[in-house]
């Protein structure tokens, strides 16, 4: 049993590290990179309620996972809150091109004498 702690932690160190680094990974990555990890350390909870062990082992165990879980969570709220943060400043961006269009500047201007 304590092979799937060990087994769940390092895979834990390794998306916190991934997710760290904001340059290599786009953010639709990490966000369905962490949702998997969330669904396995759900099943690993279901399966440590079902495996052997004493009723103490189980419980440290998934209080362990549940740990995880939550840090993982944390993570993918933030992620989203990026997410959305980027997809707002873009829409800024192209409302402000479009308000642009029929604002003449000195290179862009022509005259009209009636």
């Amino acid at each position: 049993m304590s092979s799937t702690i060990t087994t769940s932690t390092p895979s834990l160190q390794t998306s916190t590290a991934s997710s760290a680094s904001p340059a290599g990974n786009d953010l639709a990555s990490q966000i369905t990179r962490i949702t998997q990890q969330i669904i396995k350390l759900t099943q690993q909870a279901k399966e440590i309620a079902d495996g052997s062990g004493t009723a103490e082992e189980k419980q440290k165990q998934q209080e362990l996972i549940q740990s995880q879980i939550n840090m993982l969570q944390a993570q993918l709220a933030q992620l989203q809150q990026q997410q959305a943060e980027q997809a707002q400043q873009k829409q800024e961006q192209s409302q402000s091109r479009v308000e642009g269009v029929n604002k003449p500047s000195e290179s862009n201007q022509i005259d009209i004498y009636i």
